[in-house]
């Protein structure tokens, strides 16, 4: 049984999601007049200043009412129906895939197709399940995924980063098209959507860590060989983080998970990515340890968060400390502190829309694990 200090922490953020992050957004972050969801909210107005609308925030937010949808949140619905009339009408183009952002109007302004914002549709496809159902959107995520295998495969192994072709290569958009086509077994039960699983995570564990030092390369050239400088290459802690998460739900869903690389991407997180003062999760480290950015964004807080309570080595401590060190930039109207500056002071930018699909994950993920 956990102490009633960690299990009190883990209902407050469960009530701050249900009672004023979930509703807030419903009320001042979705669109109705024009249809499509605001960016970013204003920490004093909540107010949207932004002249545009991306397509990852769009396919986020569907993910994220779906979830408050089944968790019985008023107006979620409704919300998720905007979102995807949203892709059917305005982001989808004729010539395959989507387009990447547009202005508040929906005239697309760039055509580009996005492989990170590519898995976030097909992932907000799978989550819009709980809303319409499974056989209503069957069809529309295995368009999805074989357009992707039909335009974005690269010789070398992976995806494509976008159309046209873009470089560095990333680790990042591949970790997210894992999350959508797991996302994509569970909700629809089919094999292309195990097989892409399946062929990601062997990219994960043949090309993608590093076998010397444990950690995982953010960039990459044509071939998977890590960008270096100085023979160091770029970690984002978080990440390590969030892969964590992925191998357990991996496993979760009967496939194989490399149960080794779990463990030692945490460990390097807990050697090196812990910021001494807040205790926190820093943004950039360098491969041989070596902070690179002592900031501390919101998002690795909430994977970190998810990883403390999957990890092998799970602690009561180490739980409690990752749900203080994300509680802290949360605000009792819903909103909150996008970043820690590398001084330790929470910034007063807007707070942006697509932060809440982090939130909503790793909360409720949280809630379901934390033992009673």
């Amino acid at each position: 049984m956990p102490t009633a200090a960690l299990d009190s922490a883990v209902r407050g953020l469960l009530r701050w999601l249900h009672d004023a992050a979930w509703p807030a957004w419903l009320e001042h972050g979705v669109d109705r007049a024009r249809g499509g969801f605001f960016e970013a909210l204003d920490l004093r107005t909540h107010a949207c200043v932004a002249p545009y609308r991306r397509l990852r925030v769009v396919a986020r937010q569907i993910t994220v009412f779906s979830e408050a949808h089944r968790a019985g949140i008023a107006g979620a619905e409704q919300a998720v129906r905007l979102g995807l009339a949203f892709l059917d009408r305005h982001a989808a183009q004729a010539e395959g895939g989507f387009a990447w952002r547009y202005d508040l109007d929906h005239r697309p302004i760039d055509l580009t197709r996005d492989l990170y914002d590519h898995a976030f549709v097909l992932l907000a496809l799978s989550s819009a399940t709980a809303v319409l159902g499974a056989d209503a959107l069957r069809a529309r995520a295995h368009d999805l995924l074989g357009w992707l295998d039909r335009a974005f495969p690269h010789a070398q192994g992976g995806y494509l980063e976008s159309l046209p072709p873009a470089l560095p290569r990333r680790q990042n958009p591949h970790m997210h098209l894992l999350e959508a086509v797991l996302a994509a077994y569970e909700a629809f039960g089919d094999a292309p959507f195990r097989a892409c699983a399946e062929s990601l995570l062997g990219l994960f564990a043949g090309r993608l860590v590093d076998a010397e030092t444990g950690a995982l390369p953010e960039y990459f050239d044509e071939s998977w060989r890590p960008e270096r400088r100085d023979g160091v290459f770029v970690v984002e802690p978080g990440h390590h983080c969030e892969w964590v998460w992925l191998l357990h739900r991996s496993a979760a869903l009967g496939l194989q998970a490399p149960d080794a690389i779990s463990s030692r991407l945490m460990a390097f997180v807990d050697r090196h990515g812990i910021h001494p003062a807040h205790g926190g999760v820093v943004d950039l480290l360098g491969s041989d340890g070596a902070v690179l950015d002592a900031g501390a964004r919101l998002w690795p807080q909430t994977e970190r968060l998810r990883a403390e309570f999957l990890r092998a080595d799970a602690s009561e401590q180490k739980q409690l400390q990752a749900v203080r060190a994300l509680a802290a930039y949360l605000r009792p109207d819903g909103l909150w502190h996008e970043r820690r500056g590398a001084d330790g002071v929470l910034s007063g930018e807007p707070a942006p829309a697509s932060s809440l699909y982090h939130l909503s994950g790793a909360i409720t993920t949280v809630a379901r694990l934390a033992p009673r």
